[in-house]
């Protein structure tokens, strides 16, 4: 299948990327620098340089391509206008086809807000985050389109061994000489390696159906103190994390560190149970300690 992917030097594009490539997908990466395009023809991908805010300048690819993945996201304040612009763009263009396309949105876990030991699935209700808020009227247009193959995936926080969600935490030990945590380390977080995340877009590209929405956690919820000491291990801090008001850390990292002190569990029994997927990376412990 030819894929039109969005965000592909991301953390989860980059993965994406791979996993097409490997299972036989012809990728057509949109690349903002030159830079970009030259990591995604490193790694298989045809590049078309363009912005997710200017969906005018790579609009016609979607004629071209049978999928269109967007994993991309500016994370600035006009994050929402960006969005919301490449969903209105792209629904139309493919819903003009004579062929049945698709269309994969990425959501997120924060959408289904504090959990606390509720553990959310796709049915749980949503409360959004303010600062997200532009996500639900994509993810409806997503899932009511006409003559497009429409799907959600709403990712836990995602991370790699030192990138991801766990970038900010590494970043304070090397500068800092310590830690922190957002509200609390009792605070538990849904987690899904970025190449475990990868597979389920390819499994939804592959089996999804219209309308489908599936959660990618394979850590239902762990405790944010347990991996932020094991971080802090990893550079000799013995020092307990230290706890950031949720003000001061949106005024420091950006309105959407709101999420990082939402105490949260989310399921992924759909997509184990209806698309086999089988995530490899259960113990996040274990990928700190590589």
């Amino acid at each position: 299948m030819r894929v039109l992917l969005l965000g592909g030097t991301g953390s989860i594009g980059g993965a994406v990327l791979e996993k097409l490539q490997r299972n036989n997908h012809e990728v057509v990466a949109l690349a903002r620098s030159e830079h970009s395009a030259s990591r995604m023809t490193q790694m298989g991908a045809r590049t078309v340089m363009g912005d997710i805010k200017h969906p005018s300048q790579w609009i016609a690819l979607c004629d071209e391509v049978e999928a269109v993945v967007h994993a991309a996201a500016s994370w600035d304040c006009d994050m929402g206008v960006a969005d919301r612009r490449v969903v209105q763009s792209v629904l139309p263009r493919l819903s003009k086809s004579n062929q049945l396309k698709t269309f994969i949105y990425t959501g997120g876990c924060w959408l289904y807000g504090q959990t606390g030991d509720i553990v959310a699935t796709e049915t749980s209700p949503v409360q959004e985050l303010e600062s997200f808020s532009w996500t639900l009227p994509s993810i409806n247009d997503v899932l009511c389109a006409e003559n497009v193959r429409g799907m959600v995936i709403h990712p836990a926080m995602v991370y790699e061994h030192d990138g991801g969600v766990f970038e900010h935490i590494y970043k304070d030990a090397r500068e800092l000489g310590y830690v922190r945590v957002v509200e609390s380390e009792s605070v538990r977080w849904p987690l899904v390696h970025r190449i475990d995340l990868a597979d389920l877009y390819v499994l939804m590209l592959k089996h999804g159906r219209q309308g489908d929405v599936y959660n990618a956690a394979a850590n239902e919820g762990v405790p944010v103190g347990v991996l932020t000491r094991a971080i802090a291990a990893q550079f000799g801090i013995t020092q307990p994390p230290v706890v950031m008001d949720v003000i001061d850390a949106c005024r420091e990292i950006g309105d959407y560190a709101e999420g990082y002190a939402l105490d949260q569990q989310m399921s992924s029994a759909k997509a184990k149970s209806q698309l086999g997927w089988r995530p490899q990376y259960e113990d996040p412990l274990a990928v700190i300690s590589e």
